[in-house]
């Protein structure tokens, strides 16, 4: 018996010391795993992938240039930031040219430089160094933003029909051009002299300004010489005569329509008066002669005696 006491007292020391030591191990496991989940999230931010660390070398731009004979040349980097530059400056002067219209008469200039830089960038003339920056600048991307920029600014010269305005070398203005503001200036002067007061003496004594300049305006037209810039500014000046200052011009047009009206509404009595005329004439046709008829009833009495 006192055998097996022994033994039931070493089986109760032994149990709580194999209880401690396994609850302690689990402690321990327990620690490491969270300790490692505590750090797992810190690998992932601050993984260059993700996010680069704020004192990292690393940046979201290229770490070093592309080859030499990738890049474009010293002279070709040149020709790209004067474009901006002449790019810049034209699209300064459009912007307050824009109302009233000066488009043409203001930034002409401009466009001419920026048309230079774009043309020797667009050539195929080798420039220093026997090189051509039309395929490195024009060419090398599918967005091809130089040519893109410029197409913009080209449309607007063009639907602004400046040419017609300006010389060929597009550094100055044409003779009808300079002949058109010349009148134009009589015509707006005359008008501020006479807008006070009654506007009849504006209308009396500006009418001959008002009229030439009109009639060279006409005959532009036709010739297909203007520009924007004088469009705007005759719509303008029309507007001010005949709605601000309620003048009216009479037109050389009014004689030749009031002639057709007239013959117009003559025509329907002109067409039966010549109807009548005409049927008058048949039935005079149908009636026979007196002597004709008696020569036919002699005819008929030698018959019937025969």
């Amino acid at each position: 018996m006192s055998l097996y006491r022994y033994d039931f007292l070493f089986v109760l020391i032994i149990i709580p010391i194999y209880a401690f030591g396994v609850i302690d191990t689990v402690n321990v496991t327990a620690s490491d795993s969270a300790a490692n989940q505590q750090q797992a999230p810190s690998y992932v931010v601050s993984s260059p992938v993700f996010k680069p660390a704020v004192d990292s070398s690393f940046s979201i731009g290229l770490l070093s240039s592309f080859p030499e004979d990738l890049e474009i040349s010293e002279y070709c980097t040149e020709l790209l930031q004067l474009f901006g530059q002449r790019y810049v400056a034209y699209v300064n002067c459009l912007v307050p040219a824009a109302r009233p219209v000066k488009v043409c008469l203001n930034c002409s200039p401009r466009y001419n430089s920026l048309s230079e830089v774009f043309l020797n960038i667009s050539s195929d003339q080798m420039g220093p160094g026997n090189v051509s920056c039309r395929d490195s600048i024009l060419r090398s991307d599918r967005l091809m933003l130089v040519f893109l920029l410029y197409s913009g600014l080209d449309t607007i010269w063009e639907k602004s029909n400046c040419k017609q305005c300006v010389t060929k070398d597009l550094k100055g203005l044409s003779n009808d051009t300079v002949y058109y503001l010349t009148l134009l200036n009589q015509t707006i002067t005359c008008f501020e002299k006479y807008k006070e007061g009654n506007h009849t003496e504006l209308c009396k004594n500006c009418k001959n300004s008002y009229k030439g300049l009109n009639d060279l305006y006409s005959g532009m037209e036709k010739n297909s010489t203007l520009c924007i810039d004088l469009e705007d500014a005759m719509n303008v000046t029309r507007k001010l005569w005949s709605k601000n200052f309620a003048c009216s011009l009479p037109r050389e047009e009014t004689v030749p329509v009031i002639a057709v009206s007239s013959f117009m509404l003559f025509l329907p009595i002109i067409f039966y008066l010549s109807s009548f005329l005409h049927s008058e004439q048949k039935k005079r046709k149908l009636i026979h002669p007196k002597r004709a008829k008696s020569y036919t009833s002699m005819m008929n009495i030698q018959d019937k005696q025969s």
